[in-house]
């Protein structure tokens, strides 16, 4: 499975030589972060409705866009699928408590 995460990472990165004519990444490349954000907003409100109404398949769908977006903002800001997937390991044995706890300290 995170060799899909990655495949797309790699897509990204390439979309942002393409035209904004031709690739719709590209155009959110060029219309800025700003943009990138609200969409990512956008498909988190989305993905929270899709939930809140049950069906499991527009959940997915949802989940799939918010993803994608999220994605589109890491690499925006040079960052990949690898660094989450790496914060996320380094979370696994913390309780949420302690991992709470870690993030007010610093």
């Amino acid at each position: 499975m995170n060799d899909v995460l990655n495949d797309l990472a790699e897509i990204l990165e390439q979309r942002k030589q393409q035209s904004a004519d031709t690739s719709y990444v590209a155009s959110l490349y060029a219309k800025g972060l700003d943009h990138i954000l609200k969409k990512v907003g956008e498909e988190a409100t989305e993905t929270v409705i899709a939930a809140k109404d049950g069906n499991k398949d527009q959940i997915i769908y949802e989940t799939a866009d918010l993803w994608f977006h999220s994605m589109v903002m890491l690499a925006h800001q040079g960052l990949g699928p690898e660094q989450v997937l790496q914060e996320l390991q380094r979370r696994f044995g913390l309780s949420g408590l302690e991992e709470k706890a870690q993030r007010q300290s610093k």
